[in-house]
């Protein structure tokens, strides 16, 4: 039986036969013998010398002359010299120097731009070569079954296994491991030798830059299959699902090919050195392709484009971020014109905003090319005016005044990399961003073409790119960024997804081992009929005196500290950490004295925690700082949990607990935390982000813990879907409800159009004096003083609302559409000034219960569930479309009417269901209420129309909670408890009806 190439089936160099010939016949290579490698300095030395010779004779013609009969090992020992004590790296992108003056280079790169073809000519004249079985030792006669080499110099090892002998590519990493030690071996010792090395079969592929033995760590480098890991089928029946290493095709130039693996030598490699490790970075699949896609489509269409990358936690995004920058600004398109002047990476937070600089400034060739604004907004405005190449800056700073002085980049184009799209890209900061770099100075004095140019600056602008990064995008993030697909629907440009990281291994899947409990707790009041607890907020109060009481804390802190020393203590050596998240700061503060006396009273003198909060905190009278209860600086708390200070040596303690309140739950790496305990309630994105600080890899970290005390394993998996594979829409926005909440809006009376003319006239004129402030501020006062004339706090609350869903929701759209109305963009920014002027809603004060009113008389922590929450392939949710403003806030009496609902409910079935879990059913009322439901709730009497109603929503809570099976139960088998939620939510789908009908502007 014979395969496609004439080889037998069952011959293991199958793979290695075609592989070799695909890179002769179609990437050009030469193929060398073995006679060819000389082992002691891991050259193909003949080839060294042919391509030097050849590109370079004037510098050879100098060797000669000053070395004579010497030239050639004087060459070779400055060249072995070189490799050694700087790095083949460094050796490929700058050459060597030899006296007296001769400068050698030994690979020329791919220029940016084809308008030198001198430059063109000294890249094509690469030589790019393979060696098979390359018996490499000096000690052994131990075969690497090939290498490749650029110029003579050795850049990849390859281990090939073949399947049907029963070998895989996790054959061939155990080979690197345990039969290709790196001492005293020139082609494998780290820096000096190959660059990568490679661990492949027909069907995977993986990858490491430093061989270390038993210690060795290999990085997956498929391209994913099915949303997952592993590679898909090939474009054809003749070949591997490993043919994108050496055969151009659907995916684009091979790995190996010359553009290929002289961009990645050049531009994408990189040696990082601390005083605490030295590593070498070689781009994983998902980040070069990244960053290689997105090159090949702005060199094509040019400027103006978005687009949405959507890279799991932990892949890496900050490399990719630093390579496609740099990319940018040397990119030309086919007409040898510049794509790109500038790159701004932009983010929102401050410290992340400082890694990124540092990764940035990493891979700079050219000094003075990456601009790091680490001061004020001054410092950025200069940056942009004179036309820095790469800016790396926070979000905020573009809110300033310093930047409403720049005008004329309109004609300049921009790549803007956003960092976390689903936060940096929202408000004014992004606004302000727009426009500081499309303004225009203009002559026009007529205010209608002033504000027109306003509104156009928030659309799609020419001269700028936005690049989108984000592991968890929101549905705005989707419909900002994403790319339309044939369902008309906007999806990811680029996808490394969250399940396919896990199962590659290069993130853990924290949701295997979960356990939730469940709080029970019996309270005595000692002052009976007491007004003041009942009703919700009494109710609230309640919920908090008891989750805060010492006994409460005390048995979930036993839960902890037990389940944290059987199990996590001994992770890592023995530097497994974990987190105890918390509701509040009161909360964090309760925990850390808690987990302190447990700690005592048990003499676990190994055991020791700190506590994350902000600002002060005041507690039974005293007040409280983070510094002050960890002993030293806020600045230095990720260093000692770490345990080592920032020089690389350990610290005198250690402590292996972290309480936090909001603080480090997003944004914190540290891969020794094997352990979440949970005690608030998580949902959506917070969750998602919350839970992933797990989920980073370290040696010897094989599984984490998630202890749960608040949310049900159904809760988080629902948090998780969306995030899991690829992030989809379920139906794109309907932009038009911008004008049903501008209506909306109106209905009130507070507004006058007459008023809101002509703070527009002031407002857009130009910069804004003194007066100018007080003339706008004294119109929007006549708003204000109608607001609060009015009599139904109900009626404040639902303008408060609409007001800023109004804004956020203008804001989205003239983002995504070139919107042509002027009259939008004036009630936009006569809204700004209005919602800072309305009082906020006074909220009565929380009620102080005190051991005089309750005691606690019982409390017990019952473990609930246990076992695997993670996802399956396909298991996702798509995200909801922007809808629903939140504008229509429940009365008392239907405030009233849930409670009774919930009571019933709990009482009917034993159930512990909330009022927030009610109110899941207004997502169906918002299903339910098409526009036809809506004009038949406004036109007919309410006995009429109830019967099509309770269809409706019968069917619609049926979707709602398929997944909740038991509430699924009791909207399918009772009868009499479905009524009452029907009802219930009728009464609310009647009143948003009627409300839609336009009121009069006077009351």
């Amino acid at each position: 039986m014979t395969t496609h190439f004439g080889h037998t089936i069952h011959k293991e160099l199958v793979l290695e036969d075609h592989l070799l010939a695909q890179l002769v016949s179609g990437q050009g290579y030469e193929l060398r013998t073995l006679d060819s490698y000389d082992r002691a300095s891991a050259l193909d030395r003949e080839l060294v010398l042919r391509f030097v010779k050849a590109t370079q004779p004037e510098e050879w013609a100098k060797l000669e002359a000053h070395y004579t009969a010497s030239a050639e090992s004087q060459f070779f020992k400055n060249l072995e010299k070189a490799l050694k004590s700087r790095s083949t790296l460094d050796v490929l992108r700058s050459g060597f120097k030899m006296i007296p003056g001769i400068k050698f280079t030994t690979c020329f790169f791919k220029p940016a731009s084809a308008l030198e073809p001198k430059r063109v000519q000294e890249y094509e004249a690469n030589i790019l070569s393979a060696i098979r079985q390359v018996r490499y030792s000096l000690r052994s006669e131990n075969a690497i079954d090939v290498v490749l080499f650029v110029n003579g110099i050795p850049v990849a090892t390859l281990e090939i296994k073949n399947l049907l002998t029963g070998s895989t590519f996790k054959h061939a990493e155990r080979q690197y491991r345990t039969d290709r030690s790196p001492a005293g071996e020139p082609l494998l010792t780290f820096k000096r030798g190959a660059l990568v090395h490679f661990a492949l079969d027909e069907d995977n592929v993986s990858m490491t830059t430093r061989l270390a033995n038993g210690k060795t760590r290999f990085l997956p480098f498929n391209r994913g299959r099915d949303g997952g890991a592993g590679n898909p089928d090939p474009d054809t029946d003749d070949e591997f699902r490993v043919a994108y290493l050496y055969r151009d095709g659907s995916w684009g130039k091979a790995i190996f090919s010359r553009e290929v693996l002289l961009d990645v030598i050049g531009r994408f490699m990189h040696l990082e050195s601390s005083e605490r490790h030295e590593a070498m970075t070689f781009p994983r699949f998902q980040q070069l392709d990244a960053v290689r896609r997105i090159m090949a489509h702005a060199r094509t269409f040019g400027s103006g484009h978005n687009y949405l990358i959507q890279h799991s936690a932990g892949s890496g995004k900050s490399n990719t971020i630093g390579w496609a920058a740099h990319h940018a600004v040397n990119l030309h398109d086919e007409n040898d014109q510049q794509v790109f002047n500038t790159a701004i990476i932009v983010t929102d937070r401050i410290v992340l905003d400082r890694q990124l600089q540092n990764t940035v400034t990493q891979f700079e060739q050219t000094l003075g090319v990456v601009k790091k604004i680490d001061g004020t907004s001054r410092q950025l405005k200069d940056a942009i005016a004179m036309g820095a190449r790469i800016i790396v800056t926070t979000i905020q700073k573009f809110s300033t005044e310093h930047l409403k002085e720049i005008s004329g980049q309109g004609r300049r184009r921009f790549a803007v990399i956003v960092d976390e799209a689903h936060g940096s890209q929202s408000g004014k900061s992004a606004q302000a961003m727009t426009e500081a770099l499309t303004r225009e100075a203009t002559s026009s004095d007529d205010i209608e073409d002033m504000i027109a140019v306003y509104q156009k600056q928030r659309g799609p602008q020419a001269n700028i790119s936005f690049f989108a990064f984000t592991a968890t995008p929101r549905n705005v993030t989707l419909e900002r960024f994403g790319v339309k697909g044939p369902d008309g629907l906007p999806h990811p440009f680029h996808l490394y997804s969250m399940r396919q990281a896990i199962e590659e291994g290069f993130i853990l899947d924290v949701l295997q081992n979960y356990m939730t409990y469940k709080a029970y707790y019996q309270l005595e009041k000692a002052i009976e009929d007491d007004p003041e607890l009942s009703g919700r907020r009494g109710q609230r109060s309640v919920a908090r005196f008891a989750s805060l009481h010492p006994t409460a804390i005390g048995q979930k802190v036993e839960v902890i500290v037990e389940h944290f020393r059987r199990h996590v203590m001994g992770e890592l050596g023995g530097q497994g950490k974990a987190m105890i998240v918390t509701q509040s700061r009161e909360h964090a503060l309760r925990y850390y004295f808690g987990v302190g006396d447990y700690i005592k009273s048990r003499s676990y003198a190994d055991l020791k925690a700190l506590v994350a909060f902000s600002g002060d905190l005041k507690v039974d009278g005293e007040t409280y700082t983070e510094p002050g209860v960890n002993g030293f600086a806020e600045t230095e708390l990720p260093g000692r949990f770490d345990g080592f200070k920032p020089d690389g040596t350990p610290y005198a303690e250690t402590y292996q607990v972290l309480i936090v309140a909001e603080k480090y739950q997003t944004g914190f790496d540290q891969p020794k935390l094997c352990a979440m305990y949970i005690d608030r309630r998580l949902a959506g994105l917070q969750a998602v982000q919350t839970l992933s600080r797990l989920n980073r890899t370290k040696a010897g970290k094989e599984r984490t813990y998630i202890l749960d005390f608040q949310n049900t394993m159904e809760d988080i998996q629902a948090a998780f879907r969306p995030y899991f594979e690829a992030t989809s829409l379920e139906a794109m926005s309907d932009p038009n409800q911008v004008y049903e909440l501008e209506g909306r809006l109106l209905q009130f009376g507070y507004l006058d159009k007459a008023e809101i003319e002509r703070f527009a006239e002031t407002y857009y004129k130009g910069p804004l004096d003194s007066s100018d402030r007080a003339r706008l501020e004294g119109l929007v006062r006549h708003a204000l003083a109608r607001f609060e004339a009015e009599e139904d706090e109900g009626q404040q609350e639902e303008f408060r609302q609409l007001l800023r869903s109004y804004m956020r929701f203008y804001s989205f759209v003239a983002q995504v559409i070139r919107l042509e109305d002027t009259g939008l963009e004036k009630l936009y920014s006569y809204a700004s000034w209005l919602s800072r002027l309305l009082p906020n809603r006074q909220l009565p004060p929380e009620i102080e219960i005190t051991d005089d009113m309750l005691r606690l008389q019982a409390f017990k922590v019952v473990q609930n569930e246990e076992g695997s929450a993670a996802l399956s392939p396909g298991e996702s949710d798509p995200l909801q479309a922007i809808s629903g403003f939140g504008a229509n806030p429940y009365t008392e009496d239907e405030k009233r009417e849930l409670s009774e609902i919930v009571k019933a409910f709990n009482d009917r079935h034993g159930t512990e269901f909330t009022e927030a879990d009610m109110i899941r059913f207004e997502q169906v009322n918002r299903e339910v209420l098409t526009e036809d439901m809506t004009e038949m709730l406004r036109n007919n009497p309410p006995d009429v129309v109830y019967a099509a109603f309770r269809d409706a929503f019968f069917q619609g809570a049926i979707r709602m909670f398929r997944r909740d099976n038991e509430m699924r139960s009791i909207v399918l088998s009772d009868a009499v408890a479905r009524d009452k939620a029907t009802r219930h939510f009728f009464g609310r789908a009647l009143r948003e009806a009627k409300d839609t009908v336009p009121r009069p502007l006077t009351r």
